[in-house]
Formats: structure tokens, sequence, C-alpha cells
């Protein structure tokens, strides 16, 4: 695995399924207790037109997309949270460091590949 795998792995597995769990969930949201502010939420977004559907998607997305943008940034060591260094590897047939600070960072190759 190298840094863009690593990447569009997080993409199909972490940011596209959040989007669509969360609109699931404003459809219909799940559990037997569902709270009211849900059930409001719910019935609010049912009742958008399809135009103002796709509105909040797009906000979703772009939310989702700022949280997975913000963690590589961590991850990269471009947004500080300590006064340390974080190293991603990948372990398998190789090893591997997905976040070498002399390449391409990961918050970089999310940027592109969007």
């Amino acid at each position: 695995m190298n840094t863009e795998m690593f990447v569009d792995a997080i993409r199909r597995h972490v940011r596209d399924p959040a989007i669509q769990d969360t609109l699931d969930k404003l459809q219909s949201p799940p559990g037997r207790r569902v709270s009211p502010e849900k059930k409001a939420r719910s019935g609010w977004y049912k009742g958008l037109s399809e135009q103002d559907a796709a509105y909040v998607a797009s906000v979703v997305a772009d939310a989702v997309d700022e949280a997975v943008f913000g963690l590589f940034a961590v991850l990269d060591g471009s947004r500080v949270i300590d006064d340390g260094r974080f190293e991603l590897v990948h372990v398998g047939g190789q090893r591997a460091l997905l976040n070498d600070p002399e390449k391409i960072g990961l918050n970089e190759v999310f940027n592109a590949t969007e």
C-alpha cells in the first residue's frame, strides 16, 4: 500500500459511507426510541425539494471532507496537536510509511483526488 492507495481506501471506506449513512439517517432515523430532535430533522429533510435536499447532501459531503482533510493534516504534521510527530505505517507484504514528511502529504493527495 502507498499513500495514494491509502487515501483512496479512506475515501471509499470512510468518507463515502459517512456521507451516505448521514443522509440515510436523515431520511429514516434508526432505532426504536428515536429522539424527538432526530424525528423533527427527518421530517424537515423529507419535506425538502429535490434541489434543497441536494444542497443538504452537498453540505454533508463538504463537512465530511473537512473532517477527513483535518485528520490527514494532523497525521501529516501540518496541523499540530502536540509536540510530537505521527508516523502512519502500513504493515503488509512490506512495511510502508504512508505519511512520509519528505513526500506529498495525505491531505494534498486527498484534495488532488476529489
